[in-house]
């Protein structure tokens, strides 16, 4: 039988996956991401001409090229199946290009899951390639490289040799160092709490009540005498119960994640890096190994912004959790989540493929990080649709001597969605206990009154989680470029990790200073959301990419001017590159220098 169609992906794995539900009649090859980019030794945009960008084959992608279009040669249909995605849209324009396709032919398909239905559902519904998707990547690609391109070399002669400069990455690394400015200029404020230890209720049970203040106003405890003085005034003091509030809460489930929520679980659950998480949902995408099953991707296409699911997924997670937990673990009505207001919600949330297959089922087909990934998907996306977790809350009043003191506790009512998965916190969260049953009018002992210092605390360092957290909040960058960033502030050694947080690094300060003091726009946080904002118009066909390009370089080429009139004669000195050692040949200091083989004494 002759293979007369021909299926382009990006990555071999995929393409065994994919292979095996295609058939004989159906070529499965790689091309290994990007086949054609723009030159790596020069800017490769002709900023007078429109921006048009000047794109060359990958050196290291020549041979694999070559051999891309002997074999298409020799096949009737070919099938463009990048990742579903504007960089996917971008690499399958550039196949195409290469091999000379038809640009007006239905060549473009789509596999949001790499399982049979997955699969027969994308190569069912070809479509042609999307030029505006393709215009936005081509304008964030372009718009990088000019930044990447003009900036870098005026870090180089103004601090040190081989320093980058990135829209994005400036960004990310000047709310870390605002951050660190924040806590070193933090200046603690003194303030008190005053804790009642007593004995009451039925059956009498020990529990504490926090003064709240007195029949007038909440009182809040700036100093050691202010407390002392109340202290005093309660001597002798009865402590009775004067109010009972009794109620229900109802916590809901998280939605199912998307890429940026993923990224942040796994950095809390599992310590995971974004970079980490990326690499191993990748390979869950693409398709594992599976007895009795064979190659299949175990999960949903892993970069997205919807928390929307399919009708069949939801219909398969109902079977589950009934037959697993019962009727009253489903919710009364479906869960519908909303996805953000500036989501594309192009595909799905990331969820499993196929439900039915329980994360321990599948732990020895598994490598450990792949198993704790597809555990916490599988996980979230099943406890997404569970019933709320239903708690009984009580909140007493208690007075004494005309002052108030407060004390709140719960217990379960209903576990819910709770009894498979609990969403982490970047915050500490103050734990409830049960108190006693506590009646109105009755009076508790007291057994010892407890006066605590305390200050006010800076704001916490960023971790991975909150640092990505920050960014979608604020509209900087996407999730899929969360990972490479933050690799790349690390990589230059700009930030380091101290435990689970960013620390600047004086090199890090340095850059951001001069970027901040110069280049105010590349690191302003409203003017790079603003941006993300005109590539999405540009993929909804809302604007174009040339004058999206313009507007951006207009005040940009002015800024940079400026910039190198105002620091002719500047060059910043790290002490971090100091070092107390003397040239045995002219006698003069030696300090760290870099090249592009690394650092060296000169």
């Amino acid at each position: 039988m002759t293979k007369n169609n021909l299926v382009i992906v990006e990555s071999p794995a995929k393409a065994k996956t994919i292979k095996k539900y295609l058939g004989s009649k159906f070529e499965v090859v790689a091309s290994m991401g990007h086949v054609r980019d723009l030159p790596k030794t020069r800017l490769g945009v002709n900023i007078k001409e429109n921006f048009e960008p000047t794109y060359s084959i990958i050196k290291e992608k020549k041979e694999l090229v070559k051999k891309l279009k002997e074999k298409a040669a020799s096949f009737e249909n070919i099938f463009l199946a990048t990742d579903p995605d504007r960089e996917g849209e971008a690499i399958a324009w550039h196949l195409a290009y290469i091999l000379k396709l038809d640009k007006n032919a239905k060549n473009r398909v789509f596999f949001n899951e790499i399982t049979k239905f997955g699969i027969e559902t994308g190569i069912k519904n070809p479509q042609t390639i999307n030029d505006l998707m393709v215009g936005s990547q081509q304008a964030r690609r372009i718009l990088d490289r000019i930044v990447g391109y003009k900036l870098s070399p005026f870090l180089c002669q103004k601090i040190q040799k081989r320093l980058s400069a990135g829209r994005v990455q400036s960004v990310a690394l000047r709310v870390i160092n605002d951050r660190e400015e924040e806590i070193e200029n933090f200046e603690p404020q003194e303030y008190w709490s005053l804790i009642a230890n007593l004995r009451g209720g039925t059956p009498k049970k020990d529990f504490k009540a926090f003064f709240w203040g007195d029949k007038e106003k909440q009182i809040k405890l700036e100093n050691e005498s202010q407390t002392q003085e109340i202290i005093k005034n309660l001597e002798g003091a009865k402590y009775i119960v004067s109010e009972v509030k009794r109620g229900k809460r109802h916590k809901k489930p998280a939605p199912p994640f998307i890429t940026s929520t993923l990224q942040q679980e796994a950095a809390r659950k599992l310590n995971f890096s974004s970079k980490r998480t990326m690499k191993v949902a990748q390979e869950l995408y693409e398709g594992v190994e599976l007895p009795d099953l064979g190659a299949m991707g175990l999960i949903t296409y892993m970069r997205t912004d919807s928390v929307r699911i399919s009708e069949e997924s939801r219909k398969i997670s109902e079977e589950l959790i009934l037959n697993k937990w019962g009727k009253e673990y489903l919710p009364s009505k479906r869960r519908i989540f909303k996805a953000k207001s500036n989501a594309q919600d192009a595909h799905e949330a990331i969820r499993p493929t196929m439900p039915k297959i329980l994360p321990e089922n599948i732990k020895t087909s598994l490598t450990s990080d792949q198993f704790k990934i597809y555990k916490l998907i599988w996980e979230r996306f099943i406890a997404s649709q569970m019933s709320d977790c239903v708690q009984n809350t009580v909140r007493v009043k208690i007075l004494a001597n005309d002052y108030i003191f407060t004390s709140s506790g719960c217990t379960p009512h209903f576990d819910g969605f709770t009894v498979l998965y609990t969403e982490s916190r970047d915050e500490k969260e103050e734990k409830e206990s049960a108190l006693p049953e506590l009646l109105e009018g009755a009076e508790c002992k007291l057994k010892k009154l407890e006066p605590n210092q305390h200050f006010t605390e800076p704001p916490p360092r960023f971790t991975e989680a909150s640092l990505i957290k920050f960014l979608e909040e604020n509209g900087v960058g996407r999730p899929s470029t969360y990972a490479s960033i933050i690799s790349t502030i690390i990589f230059r050694n700009y930030v380091i990790k101290e435990g689970k947080t960013f620390v600047p690094t004086e090199l890090g300060r340095a850059v951001n200073d001069l970027i901040k003091k110069y280049f105010p726009d590349i690191v302003n946080i409203k003017f790079t959301s603003n941006m993300e904002n005109n590539l999405d118009k540009i993929e909804r066909g809302e604007s174009d990419w040339h004058k999206v390009l313009g507007n951006f370089y207009k005040d940009f080429e002015k800024t940079l001017e400026i910039a190198k009139d105002l620091t002719k004669d500047l060059k910043i000195k790290l002490k971090e590159n100091e070092i107390n050692i003397t040239c045995d040949k002219c006698g003069l200091p030696m300090e760290v220098k870099f090249s592009r083989f690394g650092k060296f004494i000169g």
